[in-house]
């Protein structure tokens, strides 16, 4: 398929011809929210603890006699039923990441960059750097593609200035061609890709083919 390259002021330049092999798939739905969810879960710290009433600091000793005062017999003030004692049930630290297989991962990220194409929500930028690694001067790039709304930068290398300009914008995130996050991309209200890294991609996903997962 045919997309503009589109200069860092933001101009048509010419086009070029992106592999429909990753960019013009059919979108599946199941495997992209197969895909996210993984993520999300693998970001989770899971260090959530509670106590429970063995855990907390207190007396065993029995707070009243047992018979005689006309309330319910209490073995000690730690009890999950008494403010401040143990908690039934409570989260405790937790692993929560799980793999998914590549090629779901793979079809997920293909499935996303196909659909931010057809949607027109993908922009290829001729390459560019920020020498000065300044915030304010990639900003004054960014602002040639229209507001400033969720946007993800797919990188064609590991640029220090570039990502060290882009760490103190909120709205914008980075990604690397080769280590792309299914979360941010779908969830990128506008795209920026490098041209390098577009044609790379064709590359890094050669001899792949679209399979469905069950």
């Amino acid at each position: 398929m045919n997309h503009t390259v589109y200069s860092v002021e933001g101009k048509e330049l010419r086009s070029i011809e992106l592999d429909d092999a990753v960019f013009g798939l059919p979108v599946n739905e199941d495997v992209i929210w197969y895909a996210i969810n993984n993520e999300l879960a693998n970001r989770r710290q899971g260090n959530a603890s509670t106590k429970d009433r063995g855990e907390v600091h207190g007396s065993n000793a029995k707070p009243y006699k047992q018979k005689g005062t006309g309330r319910a017999r209490r073995g000690d003030k730690k009890s999950p039923v008494i403010v401040g004692g143990g908690v039934v049930f409570g989260p405790k630290p937790r692993d929560y990441s799980y793999a998914i297989p590549k090629k779901a991962k793979r079809l997920a990220i293909k499935s996303i960059l196909s659909l931010k194409a057809q949607s027109d929500t993908l922009k290829i930028v001729e390459d560019f750097s920020v020498d000065s690694g300044k915030t304010r001067d990639l900003v004054g790039l960014l602002k040639n593609f229209g507001d400033n709304v969720r946007t993800v930068l797919v990188l064609k290398d590991d640029d220090p200035k570039l990502k060290q300009a882009a760490a103190n914008i909120p709205w914008l995130s980075y990604l690397s061609y080769t280590r792309l996050s299914a979360h941010d991309l779908f969830y990128g209200r506008r795209v920026l890709m490098l041209e390098t890294a577009a044609k790379n991609l064709s590359g890094f996903y050669a001899g792949e083919t679209q399979e469905a997962v069950e």
